[in-house]
Protein backbone atom coordinates (compact mmCIF):
# COMPACT_ATOMS: atom_id res chain seq x y z
CA UNK A 1 0.00 0.00 0.00
CA UNK A 2 1.30 3.18 -1.09
CA UNK A 3 2.05 6.10 1.54
CA UNK A 4 -0.17 9.58 1.21
CA UNK A 5 3.18 11.05 -0.11
CA UNK A 6 3.15 12.78 -3.21
CA UNK A 7 6.48 13.14 -5.07
CA UNK A 8 7.22 15.35 -7.51
CA UNK A 9 10.62 15.20 -9.32
CA UNK A 10 12.24 17.80 -11.59
CA UNK A 11 14.83 16.14 -13.75
CA UNK A 12 14.01 13.18 -14.86
CA UNK A 13 16.73 11.54 -16.49
CA UNK A 14 19.20 12.51 -13.74
CA UNK A 15 21.38 9.93 -11.77
CA UNK A 16 19.43 10.63 -8.64
CA UNK A 17 15.93 11.26 -10.35
CA UNK A 18 15.64 8.51 -11.91
CA UNK A 19 16.68 5.67 -9.43
CA UNK A 20 14.71 7.46 -6.90
CA UNK A 21 11.63 7.00 -9.09
CA UNK A 22 12.88 3.37 -10.28
CA UNK A 23 13.59 2.56 -6.70
CA UNK A 24 10.06 4.08 -4.87
CA UNK A 25 7.39 4.18 -7.46
CA UNK A 26 5.70 0.92 -5.68
CA UNK A 27 6.09 2.32 -2.60
CA UNK A 28 4.64 6.35 -2.49
CA UNK A 29 2.97 8.13 -5.34
CA UNK A 30 5.71 10.00 -7.53
CA UNK A 31 5.96 12.02 -10.97
CA UNK A 32 8.88 13.05 -12.69
CA UNK A 33 9.22 15.89 -14.87
CA UNK A 34 11.56 17.46 -16.93
CA UNK A 35 12.79 21.20 -15.44
CA UNK A 36 11.95 22.98 -18.96
CA UNK A 37 8.06 21.75 -18.47
CA UNK A 38 7.96 22.31 -14.83
CA UNK A 39 8.67 26.14 -15.33
CA UNK A 40 5.11 25.88 -17.71
CA UNK A 41 3.26 24.29 -14.85
CA UNK A 42 0.46 26.05 -12.92
CA UNK A 43 -0.19 26.34 -8.98
CA UNK A 44 -3.01 24.12 -9.70
CA UNK A 45 -0.72 21.36 -11.14
CA UNK A 46 1.93 21.94 -8.10
CA UNK A 47 -0.52 21.96 -5.23
CA UNK A 48 -1.05 17.97 -5.96
CA UNK A 49 2.30 17.65 -4.76
CA UNK A 50 3.44 17.61 -0.79
CA UNK A 51 7.06 17.45 -1.77
CA UNK A 52 9.67 18.55 -4.02
CA UNK A 53 12.87 17.71 -5.01
CA UNK A 54 15.38 19.16 -7.87
CA UNK A 55 17.57 16.43 -9.52
CA UNK A 56 18.33 19.15 -12.54
CA UNK A 57 22.04 21.12 -12.72
CA UNK A 58 23.13 23.86 -14.60
CA UNK A 59 26.60 23.09 -16.02
CA UNK A 60 27.39 26.43 -15.39
CA UNK A 61 26.10 26.06 -11.67
CA UNK A 62 28.56 23.39 -11.33
CA UNK A 63 31.38 25.31 -12.69
CA UNK A 64 31.13 29.11 -12.62
CA UNK A 65 30.26 31.45 -9.77
CA UNK A 66 26.82 31.92 -8.42
CA UNK A 67 24.40 33.39 -11.16
CA UNK A 68 20.55 33.13 -9.98
CA UNK A 69 19.53 32.25 -13.60
CA UNK A 70 21.72 28.75 -13.60
CA UNK A 71 20.54 28.40 -9.72
CA UNK A 72 17.51 25.90 -10.72
CA UNK A 73 16.66 25.43 -7.15
CA UNK A 74 16.31 29.47 -6.85
CA UNK A 75 13.89 29.12 -9.72
CA UNK A 76 11.73 25.93 -8.79
CA UNK A 77 11.52 27.45 -4.71
CA UNK A 78 10.09 30.28 -6.62
CA UNK A 79 7.28 28.92 -8.11
CA UNK A 80 6.09 26.73 -4.93
CA UNK A 81 7.20 29.85 -2.07
CA UNK A 82 3.37 30.32 -1.84
CA UNK A 83 2.91 26.77 -1.61
CA UNK A 84 2.57 24.45 1.39
CA UNK A 85 5.26 22.12 -0.46
CA UNK A 86 8.11 20.52 1.56
CA UNK A 87 11.11 21.28 -0.82
CA UNK A 88 14.27 18.67 -0.46
CA UNK A 89 17.50 20.13 -1.71
CA UNK A 90 20.03 17.91 -2.85
CA UNK A 91 23.34 19.77 -1.02
CA UNK A 92 26.97 18.35 -0.98
CA UNK A 93 29.43 17.27 1.64
CA UNK A 94 31.58 19.91 0.05
CA UNK A 95 30.17 23.06 2.03
CA UNK A 96 31.84 21.51 4.88
CA UNK A 97 35.94 21.86 5.56
CA UNK A 98 37.11 18.02 4.85
CA UNK A 99 38.09 16.27 8.18
CA UNK A 100 37.10 12.96 10.09
CA UNK A 101 33.64 12.83 11.49
CA UNK A 102 32.04 15.94 10.29
CA UNK A 103 28.82 17.05 12.09
CA UNK A 104 26.22 19.20 10.51
CA UNK A 105 27.43 21.97 12.93
CA UNK A 106 30.90 21.73 11.96
CA UNK A 107 32.91 24.39 9.54
CA UNK A 108 31.76 25.52 6.81
CA UNK A 109 34.12 26.17 4.24
CA UNK A 110 33.12 25.54 0.78
CA UNK A 111 36.51 24.75 -1.56
CA UNK A 112 35.04 25.08 -5.35
CA UNK A 113 32.55 27.22 -7.25
CA UNK A 114 29.90 23.82 -6.59
CA UNK A 115 29.79 23.59 -3.34
CA UNK A 116 29.94 28.11 -2.86
CA UNK A 117 27.41 27.57 -5.14
CA UNK A 118 25.39 24.99 -3.48
CA UNK A 119 25.92 26.81 0.15
CA UNK A 120 24.54 29.94 -1.37
CA UNK A 121 21.48 28.06 -2.43
CA UNK A 122 20.93 26.56 0.97
CA UNK A 123 21.00 30.33 2.58
CA UNK A 124 17.85 31.28 -0.11
CA UNK A 125 16.00 28.02 1.04
CA UNK A 126 16.30 28.97 4.60
CA UNK A 127 15.25 32.71 3.82
CA UNK A 128 12.10 31.95 1.04
CA UNK A 129 10.64 28.51 2.72
CA UNK A 130 12.01 28.97 6.40
CA UNK A 131 9.33 26.40 7.80
CA UNK A 132 8.96 23.70 4.81
CA UNK A 133 12.63 22.69 3.93
CA UNK A 134 14.63 19.59 4.16
CA UNK A 135 18.72 19.82 3.16
CA UNK A 136 20.53 16.86 2.65
CA UNK A 137 24.16 17.03 2.39
CA UNK A 138 25.00 13.86 0.58
CA UNK A 139 28.56 12.18 0.80
CA UNK A 140 29.97 10.54 -2.61
CA UNK A 141 27.31 8.15 -4.16
CA UNK A 142 27.77 4.73 -6.03
CA UNK A 143 26.05 4.20 -8.35
CA UNK A 144 25.42 3.46 -12.77
CA UNK A 145 23.09 6.02 -14.84
CA UNK A 146 20.50 4.41 -16.09
CA UNK A 147 20.07 7.14 -18.67
CA UNK A 148 23.32 7.56 -20.18
CA UNK A 149 21.91 11.32 -21.08
CA UNK A 150 24.69 14.51 -20.99
CA UNK A 151 25.70 15.11 -17.50
CA UNK A 152 26.41 18.56 -15.57
CA UNK A 153 29.33 16.62 -13.90
CA UNK A 154 30.92 12.87 -13.80
CA UNK A 155 29.91 10.53 -11.12
CA UNK A 156 32.56 8.02 -9.59
CA UNK A 157 31.58 5.69 -11.54
CA UNK A 158 32.01 7.59 -14.93
CA UNK A 159 35.62 8.05 -13.80
CA UNK A 160 36.34 4.57 -13.31
CA UNK A 161 34.15 3.33 -16.60
CA UNK A 162 36.86 5.68 -18.45
CA UNK A 163 40.07 4.54 -16.77
CA UNK A 164 38.44 0.59 -17.21
CA UNK A 165 38.06 1.13 -20.91
CA UNK A 166 42.06 2.32 -21.44
CA UNK A 167 42.54 -0.79 -18.91
CA UNK A 168 43.91 0.78 -15.66
CA UNK A 169 43.07 1.36 -12.07
CA UNK A 170 44.29 3.42 -9.80
CA UNK A 171 46.02 3.39 -6.84
CA UNK A 172 45.12 5.75 -4.04
CA UNK A 173 47.11 4.10 -1.75
CA UNK A 174 45.62 5.38 1.68
CA UNK A 175 43.30 7.94 0.56
CA UNK A 176 39.65 7.96 2.02
CA UNK A 177 36.03 9.11 1.93
CA UNK A 178 32.55 8.39 2.57
CA UNK A 179 30.87 6.79 0.18
CA UNK A 180 26.78 5.62 -0.15
CA UNK A 181 25.06 3.26 -2.46
CA UNK A 182 22.22 4.41 -4.69
CA UNK A 183 20.38 1.91 -3.16
CA UNK A 184 21.14 3.19 0.20
CA UNK A 185 20.87 6.49 -0.49
CA UNK A 186 17.12 6.19 -1.83
CA UNK A 187 16.31 3.83 0.78
CA UNK A 188 17.41 6.51 3.17
CA UNK A 189 15.43 9.23 1.73
CA UNK A 190 12.03 6.82 2.04
CA UNK A 191 12.58 6.91 5.46
CA UNK A 192 12.76 10.65 5.74
CA UNK A 193 9.76 11.43 3.88
CA UNK A 194 7.85 8.73 5.42
CA UNK A 195 8.83 10.97 8.94
CA UNK A 196 8.08 13.82 7.56
CA UNK A 197 12.12 15.68 8.25
CA UNK A 198 12.78 18.92 8.45
CA UNK A 199 16.16 21.36 8.62
CA UNK A 200 19.67 19.79 7.76
CA UNK A 201 21.14 16.50 7.44
CA UNK A 202 23.86 14.53 6.38
CA UNK A 203 23.41 11.21 4.09
CA UNK A 204 26.07 8.75 4.45
CA UNK A 205 27.57 5.84 6.04
CA UNK A 206 29.28 7.77 8.37
CA UNK A 207 32.55 5.35 8.14
CA UNK A 208 36.14 5.57 6.15
CA UNK A 209 35.71 3.65 3.39
CA UNK A 210 39.40 3.55 0.95
CA UNK A 211 39.17 4.12 -1.84
CA UNK A 212 41.31 1.08 -2.77
CA UNK A 213 38.96 -0.65 -1.36
CA UNK A 214 35.92 0.36 -3.56
CA UNK A 215 37.87 -0.48 -6.56
CA UNK A 216 38.56 -3.21 -5.38
CA UNK A 217 34.94 -4.15 -5.35
CA UNK A 218 34.14 -2.90 -8.42
CA UNK A 219 36.90 -4.98 -10.27
CA UNK A 220 35.97 -8.39 -8.46
CA UNK A 221 34.01 -9.52 -11.70
CA UNK A 222 36.91 -8.19 -14.18
CA UNK A 223 38.41 -11.11 -15.76
CA UNK A 224 40.88 -9.18 -17.51
CA UNK A 225 44.36 -7.76 -16.46
CA UNK A 226 44.61 -4.39 -15.33
CA UNK A 227 47.52 -1.76 -15.35
CA UNK A 228 47.72 -0.31 -11.91
CA UNK A 229 48.62 3.22 -11.87
CA UNK A 230 49.75 5.17 -8.53
CA UNK A 231 47.33 8.14 -8.21
CA UNK A 232 49.49 11.31 -7.81
CA UNK A 233 48.25 13.10 -4.72
CA UNK A 234 50.28 15.28 -2.30
CA UNK A 235 49.38 16.45 1.02
CA UNK A 236 46.80 19.18 0.11
CA UNK A 237 44.68 16.12 -1.91
CA UNK A 238 45.00 13.57 0.90
CA UNK A 239 43.61 16.69 3.61
CA UNK A 240 40.32 15.94 1.26
CA UNK A 241 40.16 12.60 3.09
CA UNK A 242 36.59 12.80 4.54
CA UNK A 243 33.76 11.12 6.92
CA UNK A 244 30.25 12.36 7.82
CA UNK A 245 28.94 11.92 10.88
CA UNK A 246 25.03 10.60 10.24
CA UNK A 247 24.23 10.48 14.03
CA UNK A 248 21.74 12.99 13.67
CA UNK A 249 19.65 11.03 11.02
CA UNK A 250 19.73 7.92 12.75
CA UNK A 251 18.65 9.37 15.51
CA UNK A 252 16.01 10.61 13.58
CA UNK A 253 14.58 7.80 11.67
CA UNK A 254 14.68 4.22 12.09
CA UNK A 255 17.56 2.96 9.29
CA UNK A 256 20.05 0.58 9.01
CA UNK A 257 23.91 1.80 6.94
CA UNK A 258 26.00 -0.51 6.70
CA UNK A 259 29.57 -1.06 5.47
CA UNK A 260 28.87 -4.99 4.46
CA UNK A 261 25.68 -3.41 2.47
CA UNK A 262 27.51 -1.16 0.23
CA UNK A 263 30.54 -3.98 -0.64
CA UNK A 264 27.57 -5.96 -2.00
CA UNK A 265 26.54 -3.18 -3.64
CA UNK A 266 29.56 -2.48 -5.49
CA UNK A 267 30.09 -6.66 -6.02
CA UNK A 268 26.79 -6.47 -7.29
CA UNK A 269 27.42 -3.73 -9.64
CA UNK A 270 31.16 -5.52 -10.78
CA UNK A 271 29.17 -8.00 -12.04
CA UNK A 272 27.08 -6.12 -14.31
CA UNK A 273 29.92 -4.28 -15.53
CA UNK A 274 32.21 -7.41 -16.11
CA UNK A 275 29.67 -10.09 -16.68
CA UNK A 276 26.75 -8.33 -18.64
CA UNK A 277 26.24 -10.35 -22.25
CA UNK A 278 27.51 -8.86 -24.90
Amino acid sequence: MKMNVRLLIVGDSSFIASNIFYNLKKKIYIKKIKYSKFLKKNKLFLSNFNYIVNCSLHKKYVLEKYDKKYDLDYQVLNKIKDLNINYIFLSSRKVYKPKFNIKETDKILPQDNYSKNKLTTENFIKTIIPNNFLILRISNVIGKRIFNNNKSHDLFLDNFMLNIKSNFVLNHKDVFKDFISIDQFTYIFLKIIQKNLKGIFNVSLGKKVYVNEILQWLTSSCKKSLNINNFYYDKKYNSHCFTLNNNKLKQSISVSIKKKDLKMYCLKLSKKIFLRKK
